[in-house]
């Protein structure tokens, strides 16, 4: 009885030219991730550390220091693995496009040399990489992003949904990301320092008054309030707000309604037109308009005649 291949294994259920096929298929793919290999070495470059500087368009200002002594001690045991993104400058040194906690990390790793990638961008370009980078590694806190995204708007004259398309983020996104910069400069730093989040920040810009503001952002980080609850409580204190403003116009208005009273009364008496100017703290003045000398002799007899 035949075995039906039973027993011979794999082979002898592939034909010889779907293995041949399968082979070549795979050296093919082999050979063509050696050339990209290839084009990637052929790119980097190695620099002295001493020769690269820092990128003045580097949207990321703070550092973490537990987490780059973390990275030095990587990169000592390691060694740098992912080459740097620099631009070479007129005075033969490089400025950083991408990668400068790397940099840092590698100085304090002690590395002299480190690999780089020497790229030629304009400084539009530049800044676009180094936040695009940033973005991705999720590196920026939220006031360092909107930062970065209101300065390409400012300096290359770029509409939101333009600046949107480049860095691959939504209109809306960039919208809420520059609402940010209009928060009082001490809920800011409360963000950077990882504080409050920016949820919480976006609830707060509801409130104008900047002392105000950073109150709710202590009161915030001190009882570790949700985004839901700091969002109750701002609405709690903006309908109270509202409930006072509402009385004091109604205070207001009852008021004025006097002094319109106390007008007519000093312009039967005067027979001319008088008008009575409130100030605060109580004071204000009386004004009564006269048009001829003997008219402003009259006013004076009707006031010299009050006692």
């Amino acid at each position: 009885m035949s075995k039906r291949g039973l027993g011979k294994g794999l082979d002898a259920l592939i034909p010889e030219t779907g293995r041949d096929a399968e082979k070549s298929n795979s050296e093919n793919e082999i050979e063509v991730v050696k050339e990209v290999i290839k084009e990637v070495i052929k790119e980097v470059d190695t620099v002295d550390i001493n020769k690269i500087e820092p990128n003045k368009f580097q949207p990321r200002k703070f550092f973490n220091e537990d987490s780059m002594q973390e990275l030095a001690d990587s990169i000592k045991q390691h060694g740098l693995i992912e080459p740097l993104i620099v631009q070479k400058n007129e005075e033969d040194f490089y400025s950083i496009i991408a990668g400068e906690r790397r940099w840092r990390a590698a100085k304090i790793a002690g590395l002299k040399n480190v690999p780089v990638i020497v790229k030629d961008y304009t400084s539009q370009q530049a800044m676009e990489v180094a936040l695009i980078e940033n973005l991705q590694r999720e590196d920026l806190n939220p006031i360092e992003e909107a930062e970065a995204f209101n300065k390409l708007i400012m300096d290359y004259n770029l509409k939101q949904d333009e600046l949107a398309e480049k860095v691959c983020k939504s209109r809306v996104a960039i919208t809420n990301s520059l609402r940010l910069l209009k928060l009082d400069e001490r809920v800011k730093n409360m963000i950077i320092e990882d504080k409050i989040k920016s949820g919480h920040a976006r609830v707060l810009l509801a409130i104008e008054d900047g002392n105000e503001q950073y109150n709710i952002a202590i009161k915030v980080f001190d009882e570790k309030l949700s985004v839901r609850e700091t969002e109750h409580l701002v609405k709690m204190l903006n309908n109270e707000k509202a409930t006072k403003k509402a009385e004091e116009n109604k205070a207001n208005s009852q008021e004025e309604l006097i002094y319109k009273q106390y007008e007519e009364k000093l312009k039967l008496v005067m027979g001319t037109k008088v008008n009575i100017n409130r100030k605060s703290g109580g004071k204000g003045k009386i004004e009564i308009e006269y048009y001829s000398p003997e008219e402003f002799e009259r006013i004076i007899d009707i006031m010299s005649n009050f006692n």
